[in-house]
């Protein structure tokens, strides 16, 4: 599952990092569309509860999102998607999605896309997660995150907890936001192997190996859109690849140039957030090889 190619090689850690997206690259649709949808299929009949959950009450902004999607879909992943009356056929699986199935329409729209989705609700304690289709986390539960303000998600991450200038301007960039403008941002981490999910805390996962070998960039795409009911849509699409195949990409050595000075420049609590601390310099050393 090779990166994307990127403008910017790495997104600066532990920053916010907006930047205006063109609606017509809404999500992301590439080659390995089976093997996410697949493995959304099988985690949602058996682990549904903990890669689904919604508030009552979300059901309006769950429909307008899967409207919004299918419409995106058809217009702009044509070659991919086709509507067969009340049903989306993806073609390059030859599944066969209904609109109307019996699944809440935030979990059928999940069923289309590599992505993720997680709705977001504004209430008296400030925006709050209110509802999620969430199959590939990278260290964290739905369960633990649903329902609580943003600034109780964001608590475990160095500098973004209540009262901290990025939980202010995130807040207020909520707040501000446009109905159907778009916005993203790249968030990275590094795991010990290449499942998509990984609901474990950060030092729980596998660790990557004596010199590093198994080391595995994981790169979240984030979008942000406004939804005409006042809700906040994040679609999160998970990218995997071996740090040691890095260079073999057109803009691979520049990624992992990037990647060791970011390395080098995160602070013990950051790198122990991203369970990195304990082998810092075991993937400094591995990384730095592969760059020459």
């Amino acid at each position: 599952m090779p990166l994307p190619p990127l403008a910017d090689p790495l997104a600066q850690a532990f920053s916010i990092g907006i930047k205006p997206l063109d609606p017509r690259r809404w999500v992301d649709v590439d080659g390995e569309i089976g093997v996410y949808l697949a493995e959304k299929s099988r985690l949602l009949a058996e682990y549904h509860a903990e890669v689904f959950a919604a508030e009552a009450g979300t059901e309006p902004a769950q429909q307008e999102v899967l409207e919004r999607l299918v419409a995106h879909l058809l217009a702009d992943h044509s070659e991919t998607y086709r509507r067969e009356g009340e049903a989306i056929r993806i073609r390059p699986t030859g599944a066969l999605v209904a609109l109307d199935g019996g699944r809440p329409a935030l979990e059928t729209a999940a069923l289309l896309v590599q992505e993720d989705l997680v709705l977001m609700r504004r209430g008296q304690e400030g925006w709050r997660l209110a509802a999620a289709a969430l199959c590939f986390p990278s260290a964290w539960r739905l369960g633990d995150k649903f329902g609580r303000p943003m600034h109780e998600v964001h608590a475990p991450v160095p500098g973004f907890g209540a009262g901290t200038r990025p939980a202010k301007l995130i807040t207020r960039m909520f707040d501000n936001l446009q109905p159907g403008a778009a916005m993203i941002r790249w968030n990275w981490s590094l795991f010990g192997d290449g499942a998509l999910f990984h609901p474990e805390p950060s030092h729980a996962v596998p660790r990557f190996g004596t010199e590093g070998e198994r080391a595995v960039v994981r790169l979240e795409r984030q979008t942000i859109t406004k939804l005409g009911t006042g809700d906040v849509l994040f679609t999160i699409r998970i990218y995997l690849e071996p740090v040691d195949a890095l260079a073999r990409q057109a803009e691979g050595r520049e990624v992992v140039a990037a990647l060791v000075q970011q390395l080098e420049g995160l602070t013990f609590e950051q790198a122990e957030y991203k369970g990195l601390a304990a082998e810092r310099e075991t993937l400094v050393r591995r990384i730095s090889g592969i760059a020459g």
